[in-house]
Protein backbone atom coordinates (compact mmCIF):
# COMPACT_ATOMS: atom_id res chain seq x y z
CA UNK A 1 0.00 0.00 0.00
CA UNK A 2 2.79 2.60 0.17
CA UNK A 3 2.40 3.83 -3.47
CA UNK A 4 -1.22 4.49 -2.41
CA UNK A 5 -0.71 6.07 1.33
CA UNK A 6 2.60 7.81 0.65
CA UNK A 7 1.72 10.85 -1.65
CA UNK A 8 -1.39 11.91 0.62
CA UNK A 9 0.85 11.32 3.93
CA UNK A 10 3.18 13.63 6.18
CA UNK A 11 3.53 11.23 9.12
CA UNK A 12 2.25 7.86 10.08
CA UNK A 13 3.16 6.23 13.74
CA UNK A 14 2.02 2.44 14.78
CA UNK A 15 1.97 2.33 18.48
CA UNK A 16 0.60 -0.26 21.28
CA UNK A 17 -1.70 0.87 23.62
CA UNK A 18 -3.08 -1.21 26.22
CA UNK A 19 -6.53 -2.16 27.33
CA UNK A 20 -8.77 0.62 28.72
CA UNK A 21 -12.36 1.26 30.14
CA UNK A 22 -12.83 4.31 28.85
CA UNK A 23 -16.09 4.19 26.76
CA UNK A 24 -15.05 6.41 23.66
CA UNK A 25 -11.30 4.46 23.88
CA UNK A 26 -10.19 2.98 20.63
CA UNK A 27 -8.41 0.55 23.29
CA UNK A 28 -11.76 0.00 25.52
CA UNK A 29 -11.36 -3.03 26.81
CA UNK A 30 -8.51 -4.53 24.14
CA UNK A 31 -4.92 -4.09 23.61
CA UNK A 32 -4.56 -2.35 20.23
CA UNK A 33 -2.18 -1.44 17.60
CA UNK A 34 -2.30 1.91 16.51
CA UNK A 35 -1.78 3.57 13.37
CA UNK A 36 -1.80 7.12 13.32
CA UNK A 37 -1.71 9.15 9.97
CA UNK A 38 -1.29 13.14 9.41
CA UNK A 39 -2.49 13.21 5.56
CA UNK A 40 -1.75 16.46 3.66
CA UNK A 41 -4.37 18.99 2.82
CA UNK A 42 -6.05 17.31 0.13
CA UNK A 43 -9.25 15.59 0.63
CA UNK A 44 -9.30 13.98 -2.59
CA UNK A 45 -6.03 12.68 -2.60
CA UNK A 46 -6.80 11.06 1.14
CA UNK A 47 -10.78 9.92 0.90
CA UNK A 48 -9.07 6.63 -1.33
CA UNK A 49 -6.24 6.16 0.56
CA UNK A 50 -8.41 6.35 4.10
CA UNK A 51 -11.07 3.76 1.99
CA UNK A 52 -8.12 1.54 1.47
CA UNK A 53 -7.13 1.64 4.92
CA UNK A 54 -10.10 0.62 6.19
CA UNK A 55 -10.76 -1.78 3.57
CA UNK A 56 -8.25 -3.95 4.94
CA UNK A 57 -8.41 -2.72 8.94
CA UNK A 58 -12.48 -3.13 9.36
CA UNK A 59 -12.83 -7.37 8.42
CA UNK A 60 -9.68 -7.66 11.25
CA UNK A 61 -11.76 -5.64 14.05
CA UNK A 62 -10.47 -2.11 13.77
CA UNK A 63 -11.97 0.56 14.93
CA UNK A 64 -11.26 4.11 13.91
CA UNK A 65 -11.17 6.25 16.20
CA UNK A 66 -14.47 8.25 16.62
CA UNK A 67 -12.76 11.79 16.31
CA UNK A 68 -10.90 11.36 13.55
CA UNK A 69 -10.89 10.74 9.59
CA UNK A 70 -12.91 7.60 8.87
CA UNK A 71 -15.10 6.25 5.77
CA UNK A 72 -17.73 4.66 7.49
CA UNK A 73 -21.09 6.23 8.17
CA UNK A 74 -21.99 7.30 11.91
CA UNK A 75 -24.00 4.48 12.79
CA UNK A 76 -21.68 2.43 11.47
CA UNK A 77 -18.58 3.89 13.28
CA UNK A 78 -20.64 4.08 16.48
CA UNK A 79 -21.27 -0.02 16.07
CA UNK A 80 -17.64 -0.20 16.62
CA UNK A 81 -17.48 1.54 20.18
CA UNK A 82 -19.72 -0.61 22.68
CA UNK A 83 -20.32 2.24 24.68
CA UNK A 84 -21.92 5.11 22.46
CA UNK A 85 -25.17 4.29 22.87
CA UNK A 86 -24.48 4.40 26.73
CA UNK A 87 -22.50 7.48 26.04
CA UNK A 88 -24.97 9.61 24.25
CA UNK A 89 -27.82 8.92 27.02
CA UNK A 90 -25.26 10.09 29.22
CA UNK A 91 -24.25 13.11 27.33
CA UNK A 92 -28.02 14.05 27.01
CA UNK A 93 -28.81 14.12 30.38
CA UNK A 94 -25.47 16.61 31.29
CA UNK A 95 -26.05 18.17 27.97
CA UNK A 96 -29.86 18.09 27.63
CA UNK A 97 -29.77 21.93 25.17
CA UNK A 98 -27.02 20.46 23.15
CA UNK A 99 -24.43 23.11 23.89
CA UNK A 100 -21.53 20.64 23.65
CA UNK A 101 -22.91 18.60 20.78
CA UNK A 102 -23.10 19.10 16.63
CA UNK A 103 -24.39 17.34 13.56
CA UNK A 104 -21.57 14.80 13.39
CA UNK A 105 -22.27 13.93 17.47
CA UNK A 106 -25.85 13.95 16.73
CA UNK A 107 -25.17 11.58 14.24
CA UNK A 108 -22.55 9.06 15.68
CA UNK A 109 -24.37 8.89 19.14
CA UNK A 110 -27.92 9.54 18.49
CA UNK A 111 -29.94 12.95 18.69
CA UNK A 112 -32.35 11.74 21.11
Amino acid sequence: MGDLVAPALHVAEVRTVAADDLWLSPAYRRPTATFHFTWVRDAAAVAPVIAAVEERLIPLGGRPHWGKLTGLAPDELAARYEQAGEFGRLARKLDPAGKFRNAFLDALLGDG
